[in-house]
Formats: C-alpha cells, structure tokens, sequence
C-alpha cells in the first residue's frame, strides 16, 4: 500500500499535529523534501511532503503566508510540515488559516522530532512498498508463466492476466483482429479499439499507449506492441478502471515478455510452414493433386478432399499508393501483408484449413468453399482501395489449374475496371464492353478511325455515322439507309469510301468486328 500522511500522522515515534486538512491525510506520500527558501516549487515534482521551520517566512504578513501556501498548493505538495522550537516557538495562526482555506494538509513537527526521523519513515514506506510490488511482480509472473504452459497457453495467460489486474484483457494479431480476450465479455469491448491499435501500429516495436475505454465504459486502457520486428506481431490491451501500480505494471511487462516469446516462436514455425505451403500449391497448381496429398498428410485436414476456391490479391498498382486508415498512410504492401494476417487470424479463430502463400507483391489464398477464412479476406479486400483481387469459382482440387485461370482472368478484370474484388462468375456474367476503358485500346480506336474523322472535317460526306449505322444494321442496306434518311445508293458510295480510306475490306468479319468496337470507345453522343 503506498504511504500516506495518515500513516506519519499514527507513527507514534513521530509525534505530528493535524493543524488543517484533515480530510487530505489519504493523500499518497511521494517522498519528503526540506527547504527553508520562499517558494521551492521549481525544485519539487510533486506528490512531496515539504517540512521547512519558516525561518525565511514573514510570519507577521498574512498575505505573504498565503501566496506561499497557494504556491506550495501549485507545485503539488501533498502537506506542509512545521518544526516548531528552532526559528517559531509554535505554527504561525495565519499559516494555520492559509492553509485551511486552501485545504492543505498542515503537521506541527515537534522539536524532539528531527526533520531526518521524518525521511527515515518515509523513505522506509517506499522502500517497503516497491519491494511488496516487486516481490508480487514475480509471484504473478510465475503465476503467467504455469499458464502460458497450459495446452491453451495463450487463453490462460489472458484469463490469469485479467484476474491479477482485476480487469481485462485482449490479443490481437498483426492485422488488428481480436485473437483471444478474458472474461469472454470482453472480446466485443476489446474489437471497439481497432482505431488505436491502427495508430499503435505506427511505431517500432515495443511501443505502448495509454487510451481511453470504448464509449460507453469508464476503463483505462494500456495497448502495448508485441514483437521484435520493425513491424509488430500482434498487440495486447488491458483494461481496469484505475491506473495501473507498480505492482501491475510488473504483471504487464511479464505477460508482454511471455506473449512476445510465444509470437516469436511460432512466427519461425510459421515460416516453416510458409515454405510447405509454398512447395504444396507449387504441386496442386501444376495438376500433382496426389503427390501433394502425400506430402501434406494430416496437416490441413481435409482441405484437399473438398471444393475450394483460390482468390489472388496484389496491388491494385506497384507504386506505393497512400489509402487512409486512421489518419496514416498505408501502402498497398503493407496491405497484401496485412490481407495475410487477416486470413490465418481468420483460420485460427474458425479451425479453418489455409494456404496463403505470397509470391512476390502479391498473395494466393486457397481455402474451402464457404470457409469463414474466404469472407474474411473479401471483406477486407473490399474495405482496401489499395488492393485488387480475383476470385475463382469452386473446383475439386484436382482442377485447380483452371481455378487458377479462373482467378487471374478476374483479377485482371479488376484491375482494369478499378474495383476491388471480382469472382469469376461476374466475369462471363458481364459485358466486353466496358474492358474498352484501357487506354491502349482507346489509342488504337483512335488511330483505326483518325482518317474517316479527317475526311469528314473537311469533306461532305459523314463517313462515320455512316459506318456506324451500317454496322448496328449488319451490314442491311435499306434498314441502314433508312436510319440515315439517305437512298441505299449513296450508302454503297459512302461504304466504297470507307474502305478505300482505310485500306481494308468490309467484307472481312475481322475487320467489321474491329471497326465495331472502335466505335464502342468514342464518347456519346460523337
């Protein structure tokens, strides 16, 4: 228990006096300071008890006392001590009054009571209490250390972590996703602070912040980084509704050690996996479905004896491009890295089998069809501006090399429409035409009809309406010269024309096709 004025007041060797502020004597005792000077806040922190025997004090001025008392009161002094018998016979009454009326506390130090009997006391009392801190500090740390050994290592450590702090606590993994919380209640409370775990995530780690609870609670929050890395592994919340001690600062530091070490350790055996899996979609996607089998045995269940699915996700452009989240900037990098997180945090939670193996800027996930480890990654690939991912259809496993088409073919749908995620059902569901966007096409139309465009600036003649309602008419002479209001002859001139400018036949479905289509990129109304 930290020290009080209340405890040097029932010292019994001490002999002190309440004189005024009676009712502050809970205040807790930082540590005990001596001065004699008229104002010694400059050299105080706060918290102190001042004891001084007033030999610089203009006892006889009333105001003089009070503005010493008001800057006591400022420096935060938690009491004011007065030896009396060395320079005051007693405590002057108008120090008495100024530090009633500011609620100071104010102790008359008798003269067989010597200033340094004072420090003793106190510096015993905090020596006393860090060392019960410390001494709990290692108790609780033994005590998370026999959890985090439990089969369930990481729920336990939570579970004793909250029951030491009297509050709670959660996990999360690199992505900001809520891995693991105790009590169980406070899993939603926990995933109500992904905006600063967002901020947290700026700086290297370790790195911590002291937050606000969620709206509606009156907990202080502590969010420390996990990890070793420039980026962190994870990160841990604790919520209580009072300051933390030293005492549970130790419990802290001891569960972010613990936590650390445990990330650590499986990142390297994630690694390990990362390689298999890397080696084991190398093999499914190049049709050795039952070598694959052999190989993986057990490992991911019975992933591939079901339909699954392959979503690929890359940037949706190798430049760094800045997307907001919480107020910083992220590169579509960082979010291909995150969108890997997200899916084995997603895996984790469902018991769900995964492969997410990244190749270079982009990731490859393959996963059952219906698993919650898909939605996970669509969601977040929705919410990302930065990303662009495709989505195959469900396929045995043995006919992953068409889901892989199938993936590719959306994904370079998605990047060309500007959209975040396309499956590979709204691919032939679509329309061709709007994959006329692309600025390569556009310059080819552009240059196929530049001479027709020229020839009627600055001829008579309307060459390219004519092509165009003979082309919607497939190539109908009467219903296209009808559409124009012109005889079928004049038509058949203007269509001899087109060909002669351009140098091609119309005869050629090609060509038709082509002109077509150049056509589908003009703007409307041209």
């Amino acid at each position: 228990m930290p020290l009080t004025l209340a405890s040097l007041v029932h010292h019994s060797a001490l002999k002190l006096v309440v004189l005024a502020g009676g009712d502050r004597l809970n205040a807790a005792v930082r540590w005990v300071h001596t001065s004699e000077l008229d104002d010694p806040g400059p050299y105080l922190e706060g918290g102190e008890l001042l004891l001084t025997t007033g030999l610089k004090l203009d006892v006889d001025d009333p105001a003089s006392l009070r503005a010493y008392v008001e800057r006591l009161a400022g420096a935060g002094v938690v009491g004011l001590g007065f030896g009396v018998g060395v320079g005051h016979d007693a405590v002057p009454p108008a120090l008495v009054d100024a530090a009633a009326a500011l609620d100071l506390p104010l102790l008359e130090v008798p003269r067989r009571t010597p200033f340094i009997a004072i420090s003793k006391a106190v510096s015993a009392a905090v020596a006393a209490d860090q060392y019960q801190a410390v001494t709990a500090g290692f108790e609780a740390q033994r005590d998370l250390t026999r959890a985090a050994l439990a089969p369930d290592g990481t729920g336990a450590l939570l579970g004793r972590l909250a029951h030491h702090l009297n509050g709670w606590a959660a996990l999360y993994d690199a992505s900001g996703a809520v891995l693991a919380a105790a009590p169980e209640w406070a899993g939603r409370r926990a995933a109500r602070l992904a905006g600063e775990i967002d901020r947290l995530r700026d700086k290297p780690a370790p790195a911590s912040a002291a937050v606000a609870g969620p709206a509606g609670t009156e907990d202080r929050v502590e969010l420390q980084s996990l990890g070793t890395a420039r980026r962190p592994r994870g990160f841990l919340a604790v919520g209580t509704e009072e300051r933390l001690d030293t005492s549970a600062r130790y419990v802290v530091h001891a569960a972010v050690a613990l936590l650390t070490l445990s990330l650590e350790q499986s990142r390297a055996l994630q690694d390990t996996e990362q390689r298999l899996a890397a080696a084991l979609l190398r093999m499914l996607l190049s049709g050795e479905t039952e070598h694959a089998r052999t190989v993986a045995g057990q490992l991911y269940g019975d992933l591939l004896t079901r339909p699954v699915r392959l979503l690929i996700a890359e940037p949706a452009e190798l430049q760094a491009k800045p997307a907001a989240r919480a107020g910083r900037p992220l590169t579509a990098l960082d979010s291909v890295a995150l969108l890997a997180e997200r899916a084995e945090a997603a895996a984790a939670r469902s018991g769900e089998p995964v492969i997410a193996v990244r190749e270079g800027p982009r990731l490859i996930v393959l996963a059952a069809d219906g698993a919650a480890v898909l939605s996970a990654c669509t969601d977040f690939t929705e919410a990302d501006d930065t990303l662009a991912a495709g989505l195959s259809a469900a396929v045995p496993v043995a006919e992953l090399p068409d889901a892989l088409r199938q993936a590719e073919r959306a994904l370079a749908v998605a990047l060309r429409r500007g959209r975040n995620l396309v499956e590979h059902g709204e691919v032939g569901a679509g329309s061709v035409l709007p994959l006329l966007g692309d600025d390569a096409v556009r310059a080819f139309a552009e240059g196929l009809l530049r001479p027709l465009r020229e020839h009627d600036a600055t001829s008579r003649g309307d060459l390219l309406a004519s092509l165009q309602a003979w082309l919607s008419r497939h190539g109908q002479w009467d219903a296209a010269a009808t559409d124009l209001g012109v005889h079928r002859h004049t038509l058949r001139y203007r269509m001899r024309r087109v060909e002669e400018i351009l140098g091609r036949s119309l005869d050629d479905p090609d060509v038709r096709m082509e002109l077509w289509l150049a056509m589908k990129t003009l703007p409307p109304g041209e």
